[in-house]
């Protein structure tokens, strides 16, 4: 992806939802935040048998969530399109908006929750064939942002991104460029991710489901916890959002694939590094001027060497505040780099450092502390970073305004 490197259309945020295992809108989620409380517990709505892992699962039902939403209730809505519309929602409500110009949203299991519990009706003789079609449309990747993008009427820049687990990174970054290049005016972009059987099969079978939740940075750590939530973020030109409560400014992105392994980032943290680096340019700035790194930090062996090693590349000497808030949220796979973005803009506000939950000894080839308490602190700019498989890697730079 080419990036602009020319200072054109400035871009603010001016709304934010979110829900996730910590709550549901800014003030449920800054409380968890503030107790230091994981909501690591045994599924609870996914029928599966891999019970003996912990989840970070919103503790709400699909009928609560369709209640939630204000929506009729509809047996073909999947809970990722739930999650999604009532992030969306906040969002919207939150910058004063009914509809936008456009909406880029992620995914990476789309709705197949509800091909998974509804499959056996696909081969049922007598459920109606149009019920069947509702069915076998949830498993089009796009389908979650078609149905949130028809509920606010927004009939043009519709886009789904889908590239693991920096998906909705990316799909913010996408959303940043076409307010800078003048394309939008303003935009909803975010991620959206429900707990699934594939998803959560598929990472047993990698062998890197941690049974006893996950440990960010730790020396003991074993793996990561599977989460499921949403965010979406409303993004306007300076022009359009004249006059309007402004939450941050997205200063610097990048993304960049390093192609080093189908599932695993590169030791030494190349990849993650090169994709800083160049976020940093965008946003014109030095590596001194971050104040606190949202780092992926998963909790398996790899990815949090792998990062920790290319924090230490950037930063060198001068590495600033530190956490992953995946111990409070999981690792809500597409949805994450959203998810965290609503939390450095929490961050922002409040003038907080986020704590990294679970750590008890830090892996000793780290060069940093992370933070374990929630401080106080003087935050202008923070880095977001988001590593997914196949090496697509993304850094955000939000600054407050």
């Amino acid at each position: 992806m080419t990036l602009l490197t020319n200072n054109t259309n400035r871009v603010f945020i001016t709304g934010f939802g979110i829900i996730s295992s910590i709550g549901c809108g800014e003030s449920d989620t800054f409380k968890i935040l503030q107790e230091k409380r994981t909501t690591f517990r045994k599924v609870t709505f996914l029928e599966t048998a891999l019970t003996q892992f912990p989840v970070a699962e919103v503790n709400k039902s699909n009928h609560d969530l369709t209640l939630l939403a204000s929506l009729s209730d509809n047996e073909h809505y999947s809970r990722t399109f739930l999650l999604g519309i009532i992030a969306a929602q906040q969002a919207m409500q939150m910058a004063g908006l009914k509809t936008l110009e456009g909406i880029v949203a992620a995914t990476t299991v789309g709705g197949i929750d509800l091909f998974e519990r509804s499959y056996k009706k696909l081969i049922d003789s007598n459920y109606s064939a149009q019920n069947k079609q509702q069915i076998a449309f949830s498993l089009d990747i796009s389908d979650c942002t078609e149905k949130i993008a028809d509920y606010f009427g927004i009939r043009s820049n519709v886009s789904t991104i889908s590239t693991a687990c920096s998906s909705s990174a990316n799909s913010l970054i996408t959303g940043a460029r076409m307010i800078r290049s003048g394309l939008v005016n303003k935009i909803l972009a975010g991620g959206m991710d429900a707990l699934s059987l594939f998803s959560l099969n598929g990472f047993n079978s990698l062998e890197i489901l941690s049974d006893t939740g996950c440990r960010p940075f730790d020396q003991q750590r074993n793996g990561i916890t599977i989460g499921e939530g949403a965010a979406f973020l409303v993004l306007e030109s300076e022009k359009s959002a004249k006059n309007k409560k402004i939450y941050g400014e997205i200063v610097g992105y990048a993304n960049r694939n390093e192609t080093f392994h189908q599932t695993a980032p590169s030791p030494n943290g190349d990849g993650i590094a090169m994709t800083m680096k160049q976020a940093l340019k965008i946003a014109e700035i030095n590596p001194e001027s971050i104040d606190y790194i949202n780092a992926h930090g998963t909790g398996t062996l790899m990815n949090d060497l792998s990062e920790g090693n290319a924090i230490k590349t950037v930063f060198k000497e001068n590495i600033p505040p530190i956490s992953s808030t995946k111990g409070f949220t999981g690792h809500t796979l597409a949805a994450a780099g959203a998810i965290e973005a609503v939390l450095c803009l929490l961050s922002l506000k409040k003038q907080k450092l986020l704590p990294n939950l679970n750590l008890e000894n830090v892996t000793q080839e780290l060069s940093f502390n992370p933070v374990t308490e929630m401080k106080d602190a003087k935050i202008n700019y923070i880095l977001s970073n988001s590593i997914g498989f196949g090496g697509a890697n993304s850094s955000l730079i939000i600054k407050k305004v």
